[in-house]
């Protein structure tokens, strides 16, 4: 692999690019600016930049002003007597005015300062700074997205106490969820390489109205790059090739893309490979998250071996290859057409946090692996303007299909049967977004979806010494449906730039199937079908009012559901030890009720404080608690009496939480930022109140930046809050092995914090280098809810090479 990249950057380092008289560049990616518009002062000389960045100043004397102005970018004037002998112009971002544009609040561009709701936004110069070992890493480094992780190859996002199928993931706007989505922590984040994306969305709360289901906590919106076409007939080709590599789990990354691009037509491949070896934790911290020992699998049988580093958590590493092609075509200037193709695949990994736990001072499980985690979307949308139409300026139509594949293999220590469940999902969907100025004040958005998901699911019993196999219960009734239908409107009225009214109504029907009879003969439950159909009217409401140009409003109001799917009426598994779930026929949708106040303070972008409270009221929860089957509470479950538990309409919580981030312009170059994070909640649990699961504990961030012509630094540090015993969840406390223990022999969350830097540098004008040392002064620590520990000291080394 080592000399797969040297040969590989030696090959690209050969191939240059000529400048074509002047040539714009972002300042600190270096990456071609498009649409740099360039003008004299009174603007009867212009000219625009292509997709290289390229423009032609020969209408321009020698000694005339020339400006260069784009949205994105900070106004530069200068003479073409001060260009240098390279003809390169250098541009610096404007932060506040790369966020001003987001998406995801209604599906079409709109301005970030008149959304009601609170959007992080996360831009492609950012997410090549941050360089994150996976998408989840990139939401974490947001400081308002806390990740869980049960393994290495994982990352469990909790956004504002919620999380799993109570978020919302999309990418290029499809959504990612599907009918087999669990309130369990969940990995499917990883399955979206963050080589590929152009910018991420995370909105910070309810997004039912334009999404549906699930979208109750928050969404995680994706969008991935974009072909570019030529603007002159001549080709346009562009190329990356990146190389990384990081010691805390000997990381080797290898990723490149490249993009053809002709009038009419244009093509973006991207392809990323992955392969991390067992990470090690830190030095100084909890004795508890060592790893002493281990089991090993070996032909004379299973051995328990001692770890000659306790620090190195065994068994953890794996591989990941993300592959992706998109195909843009546009035949008119009204009409285009896109097409992605995604595909991503895991090798085996291990469920970490399973590994570690012991049943009478032996460790539980010789063996304990997910499969490979498949996902392939294909998504087709087709975007058509129109200046004359009476129901339109603007209409998609995005047809989708996505394959998930996922399986699970565990097998107890000394045991000879491996107990082997498989599951797959077809997800079909078809979306259909309309955009309509009525006058100049008015914005109307509205839109139909239909969702279809087909689950196949299979459970398997092998004898390893026998080598032979037997059906066994599935962890889903195989062959069971899922459907979502929906029709949403929004509206956003704007009189003046001061004042800004949002507000939008969903009407959702959704319908679930299942057929019990194949794990009937396991089970024997007391029936054999079920048919789910529920109906949610959602919507929400929200002003951002700014009486001056120091101060901005922003209140909202919003309800969001999450309807039963097949995981919740469905499912069979063990939950944790001697406990095991079965199905429930008998749900309905949980519904949440949403208020958010936000203040932002902007002293002429040179010092801002952004804070916002929000409390939400979750009614009908669908949680876990005990049941009973056949008036059973206990049963035998892979060779084991079991506890018997079921997803039940069982519980109410209140979920409340502030937040607030400062940033100040210490110089041109010098920037201090911080961000907070309050979250607390109560559920109830059997008639008394207890704390919420994924109510995290108080967490943030501060970073010191220095950003030059050809140079970026960051300082920064990351800090986390305890969670004592009284403060975990019940559902917490009985994955004690995965805590430290307090003075009374208690699990907790310590707190903990590291120290980082980050650096960026240009070496030339095609090469640049990203360095960081994360955590150095190598602490122990996990965080919260994760059954993993996190990176010791850290040091991550990429390479980047663009033609």
């Amino acid at each position: 692999m080592k000399y797969f990249y040297a040969i590989s950057f030696l090959f690209f380092a050969f191939i240059q690019l000529e400048a074509q008289n002047i040539k714009v560049l972002n300042s600190v990616t270096k990456e071609p600016i498009f649409g740099v518009a360039i003008y004299n002062i009174d603007k009867s000389k212009s000219v625009v930049t292509n997709f290289l960045g390229e423009a032609s100043l020969n209408e321009f004397s020698d000694t005339e002003t020339i400006y260069f102005k784009h949205l994105s970018h900070v106004l530069k004037q200068l003479t073409k007597k001060q260009l240098t002998t390279s003809n390169r112009v250098y541009l610096e971002s404007n932060t506040e005015g790369l966020e001003e544009i987001v998406i995801s609040a209604s599906k079409f561009e709109q301005n970030k300062r008149d959304i009601p709701q609170k959007i992080i936004n996360i831009n492609a110069e950012a997410i090549q700074f941050v360089n994150p070992q996976t998408s989840a890493d990139l939401l974490e480094n947001t400081g308002q997205v806390y990740v869980q992780k049960s393994q290495l190859g994982g990352g469990s996002p909790m956004i504002r106490g919620f999380a799993t199928n109570r978020l919302l993931i999309t990418v290029d706007g499809v959504r990612m969820n599907n009918a087999i989505f669990r309130g369990g922590n969940l990995q499917n984040v990883i399955s979206i390489d963050p080589f590929s994306i152009q910018n991420t969305e995370v909105t910070l709360g309810a997004g039912s109205v334009i999404y549906g289901s699930d979208a109750i906590g928050g969404v995680m919106s994706f969008y991935t790059q974009k072909p570019q076409t030529a603007i002159t007939d001549s080709l346009l080709f562009k190329a990356n090739v990146i190389l990384r590599y990081a010691t805390a789990t000997n990381e080797n990354t290898a990723h490149i893309d490249f993009n053809l691009g002709y009038k009419k037509w244009a093509f973006l491949s991207n392809i990323s490979y992955n392969k991390f070896d067992d990470l090690r934790m830190g030095s100084h911290g909890p004795t508890d998250y060592l790893r002493p020992e281990f089991a090993l699998a070996t032909n004379t049988g299973d051995l328990i071996i001692q770890n000659s580093n306790p620090l190195v958590q065994k068994t953890t590493g794996y591989q990941q290859l993300n592959l992706m092609q998109k195909v843009f075509f546009e035949p008119y200037k009204n009409l285009s057409f896109d097409l992605g193709l995604f595909y991503t695949t895991t090798s085996n990994y291990s469920r970490y946090d399973r590994l570690i736990r012991y049943r009478k001072g032996i460790l539980r499980s010789a063996e304990w692996n997910y499969g490979p985690q498949n996902w392939f979307m294909s998504n087709l949308q087709i975007t058509k303007l129109s200046s004359n139409s009476n129901l339109y300026d603007k209409v998609k139509a995005t047809m989708t299909f996505q394959n998930f594949q996922e399986s699970r293999m565990d097998r107890d220590f000394k045991s000879s049967i491996r107990n082997i469940r498989e599951e797959a999902v077809n997800a079909y969907s078809f979306n259909l977004d309309f955009e309509k100025n009525i006058g100049l004040k008015t914005q109307f958005f509205y839109g139909l979806e239909y969702v279809y998901n087909l689950v196949k699911s299979f459970g398997e019993e092998e004898n390893i010494s026998l080598k032979t196999s037997i059906p066994t219960v599935s962890r889903y009734p195989n062959g069971s449906s899922w459907q979502a239908a929906a029709a949403y409107t929004s509206v956003k009225y704007k009189p003046n730039l001061k004042f800004v009214f949002q507000s939008g109504l969903r009407f959702n029907y959704v319908l679930s199937n299942a057929d019990f009879s194949e794990n009937n003969q396991y089970l024997n439950l007391p029936f054999t079908t079920s048919k789910t159909e529920a109906s949610a009217l959602t919507g929400t409401a929200g002003i951002r009012w700014s009486p001056n140009s120091i101060l901005q409003w922003k209140l909202n109001a919003s309800s969001a559901f999450r309807a039963p799917n097949i995981d919740d009426i469905g499912k069979v598994f063990d939950s944790g030890p001697g406990s095991v779930v079965v199905p429930n026929n008998n749900l309905k949708p949980e519904y949440a009720y949403s208020g958010e106040l936000g203040a932002k303070l902007d002293f002429n972008n040179t010092f801002i404080l952004d804070m916002s409270t929000y409390y939400t009221y979750l009614d009908n929860a669908l949680v876990r608690r005990n049941f009973s089957l056949n008036g059973e509470t206990e049963i035998m479950y892979d060779g084991e009496l079991s506890n018997v538990q079921a997803i039940q309409n069982a519980s109410k919580a209140w979920i409340y939480g502030f937040e607030v981030g400062m940033k100040l312009a210490i110089s041109k170059q010098l920037k201090l930022t911080s961000q907070y994070s309050i979250v607390g909640g109560t559920e109830v649990e059997d008639t008394i109140e207890v704390p919420v699961r994924h109510a995290v504990p108080n967490f943030g961030n501060t970073h010191l930046v220095y950003t030059a012509s050809n140079f970026k630094f960051d300082a920064f540090m990351v800090y986390n809050n305890e969670l004592a015993f009284n403060q975990l969840a019940p559902s917490e406390i009985e994955k004690d092995y995965i805590y430290a223990l307090d003075g009374n022999g208690n699990p907790y969350s310590p707190s903990w914090y590291t120290l980082n830097l980050r650096s960026q540098y240009q070496l030339t004008e095609n090469t640049s280098l990203t360095a960081s040392l994360e955590n150095i002064t190598d602490q122990r620590y996990k965080t919260y809810s994760s059954g993993i520990a996190a990176a010791g000291r850290n040091f991550i080394l990429a390479l980047k090479y663009s033609l």
